[in-house]
């Protein structure tokens, strides 16, 4: 299974709904950062997202996007292969 990397923050309701999809798809580990906490990661999601909303998701090395994206590509029927 592909490396999930989520770049959240403590009180964000997008996050934990993207949190549990993935859960539901079998995912097990997510490496959270929380940009909450540490101003440098959030400078950095934006530099490599250009972004500045949470989450921020990547798996494997490709930028996912956000809660809409990651719960889109579940719907297409995409989110399995690329965990896969």
């Amino acid at each position: 299974m592909n490396a999930v990397k989520m770049y959240t923050t403590l009180v964000c309701p997008y996050c934990v709904r993207a949190k549990a999809l993935l859960k539901e798809r079998g995912v097990d580990q997510i490496d959270e950062v929380r940009v909450d906490l540490d101003p440098a990661a959030r400078q950095q999601m934006m530099e490599i997202t250009g972004r500045r909303t949470v989450p921020q998701i990547f798996i494997g090395d490709r930028h996912v996007g956000g809660c809409d994206d990651l719960v889109d590509l579940d719907q297409k029927g995409e989110l399995a292969t690329l965990l896969a």
